[in-house]
């Protein structure tokens, strides 16, 4: 293979105009000189040789440029999403030195969320303990169902069913957030204030996770709502994950007298993991950064919960209820803190998340014990 010719950077990959009318004179040229128009001598072809070099050269240029502007383009592109991020954390951190200033790193541990402005302390401690408490919860109710509802259409669903139910999971994440905090408002909330909530008192009140009054407005709501909203993205990436998996592999599984349960674990689910994973992460992000339907159900209680029954606030639903009825600066500052702290956990998220992809892999392949 010519390295000239096959390299991704060679501009033959791509003709430009200069290279076609270089190749149409050289062919008419050889015609030519076939049929006995054209005199086969040494002038004549130093003439041609010369005009199909210097098109030569310019086609090569014109191919360097291009070549040049692409990559500077997508170089730009890709710098552009870099600084975006960082200048969000900048302003952030600008904006939360007056709290930084007055309370330290006791606001990462602070308990106490009181506005007044004779009081005036700020801790994010039961934020953060609410949204990760919501975000997990949603997770151990969505995770289930969306790798079921990906599985079953990708290995059990008959085909007439498949497009259909997977465009309607599908669209699902396109409902907007509003719509989901007036379900959760008008349909589950009653439902968890009669009946889920009095059930889990009843029957798992032992555990210490429900106690206190159902009142359907609290962090349990809060978790079932987020769960119902991550579930579509959880289960098309993991849908399109498992998709992808050679059908040879189930095939071989069930070839060995495996049931399709075996089939499922042994050769689906091991191949498509990293995807998977993929897929819970992109809904957990969802999940933490959440605002409008939490606000609506959650019961916005600035307190640390004593239970999933507990009314709370995460810190996104935080900034949308205190941003814009604030009453003192300090209290501005410390709700830009607070999402800073929201910015750093989700990133702190992301790279253990990437981490857990990369040893889940290298186990998979056996280059790591």
């Amino acid at each position: 293979m010519n390295p000239v010719t096959h390299s991704p950077q060679s501009p033959y990959r791509r003709p430009r105009p200069g290279f076609a009318d270089f190749s149409r004179r050289t062919v008419r040229f050889s015609i030519a000189v076939l049929e006995g128009r054209a005199p086969l001598e040494r002038d004549s072809l130093r003439r041609s040789a010369r005009t199909a070099v210097d098109d030569l050269t310019e086609y090569l240029k014109v191919a360097q440029w291009s070549e040049a502007g692409f990559y500077a383009l997508t170089g730009v592109a890709g710098v552009a999403v870099l600084v975006v991020a960082v200048a969000v954390a900048a302003v952030l951190a600008e904006g939360a030195q007056a709290s930084f200033h007055a309370f330290g790193f006791g606001f990462l541990w602070g308990k106490i969320w009181n506005p007044n402005p004779s009081v005036n302390v700020f801790g994010v401690v039961p934020f953060v303990d609410d949204t990760l408490i919501t975000s997990a919860l949603a997770l151990f109710l969505a995770v289930p169902l969306a790798l079921g509802s990906a599985i079953f259409l990708t290995t059990q669903a008959p085909r007439w069913m498949r497009g259909p139910v997977g465009t309607a999971i599908e669209l699902l994440a396109a409902i907007p957030s509003v719509i989901y905090g007036l379900w959760g408002l008008y349909v589950l909330h009653p439902l968890m204030e009669k009946t889920v909530e009095p059930w889990l008192q009843k029957y798992l009140g032992w555990s210490g996770l429900f106690g206190g009054h159902a009142v359907g407005l609290d962090i349990l709501t809060a978790g079932v709502i987020l769960a119902v909203m991550i579930v579509p993205t959880v289960a098309a990436v993991s849908r399109d994950t498992i998709a992808a998996v050679p059908s040879a592999q189930r095939e071989a599984a069930l070839s060995l007298g495996a049931t399709d349960w075996e089939s499922t674990r042994m050769a689906l689910l091991p191949y498509a993991r990293s995807g998977i994973i993929g897929g819970i992460i992109l809904g957990l992000g969802r999940a933490m950064g959440e605002t409008m339907a939490v606000v609506m159900v959650i019961g916005g209680r600035d307190a640390v919960p004593t239970s999933l029954l507990s009314g709370g606030q995460t810190i996104a639903s935080l900034i949308a209820n205190e941003l814009v009825s604030y009453q003192t600066t300090l209290q501005v500052s410390a709700i830009l803190e607070a999402g800073l702290v929201l910015l750093l956990i989700s990133l702190l998220v992301n790279v253990v998340a990437r981490l857990l992809v990369w040893r889940v892999l290298n186990v998979s392949t056996g280059t790591m014990e």
